[in-house]
C-alpha cells in the first residue's frame, strides 16, 4: 500500500528549517534542505519525545531542543549522546508545489 499524504506547501518551510505536521495521532517533522530537497521523520526525540519542530536545523542535522540530542534528518540516525535510537525516516515527494510523505511503504 502506497499511502502518500499531503503535509504542506513547499513555501510553507524555509530553507534549512523544520516544521511539525501531526497526522492520525501521530507526530512528524518535515524538513527543507538548503538544496532545496524536503525530507520527512517521526516527529518526537527518542530520548525525551519533545517536538523536534522546536529545534535547530543545521548541516542535516536536527537538535533536539531539550538534551542537544542530535538526528541527521537525512538519515534519521542518532549522532551521539544522549540520543542512541534512530529516528524512522518517511520518504517524500513535492507535486505541484505540495510536500507529501508516505506513510506505509
Amino acid at each position: 500500500m502506497n499511502d502518500w499524504i499531503e503535509a504542506c506547501t513547499a513555501d510553507d518551510i524555509d530553507e534549512e528549517d523544520v516544521m511539525r505536521f501531526d497526522h492520525a495521532g501521530r507526530t512528524f517533522a518535515i524538513y527543507r534542505s538548503p538544496d532545496d530537497e524536503f525530507f520527512a521523520t517521526d516527529g518526537l526525540c527518542t530520548h525525551e519525545h519533545i517536538h523536534l519542530a522546536d529545534g535547530l536545523v543545521m548541516d542535516d542535522i536536527i537538535e533536539c531542543p531539550k538534551h542537544n540530542g542530535r538526528f541527521n534528518y537525512k538519515t534519521g540516525q542518532a549522532k551521539g549522546a544522549p540520543v542512541c535510537v534512530n529516528l524512522k525516516t518517511y520518504p517524500v515527494k513535492v507535486e505541484a508545489g505540495k510536500v507529501l510523505i508516505q506513510l506505509s511503504q
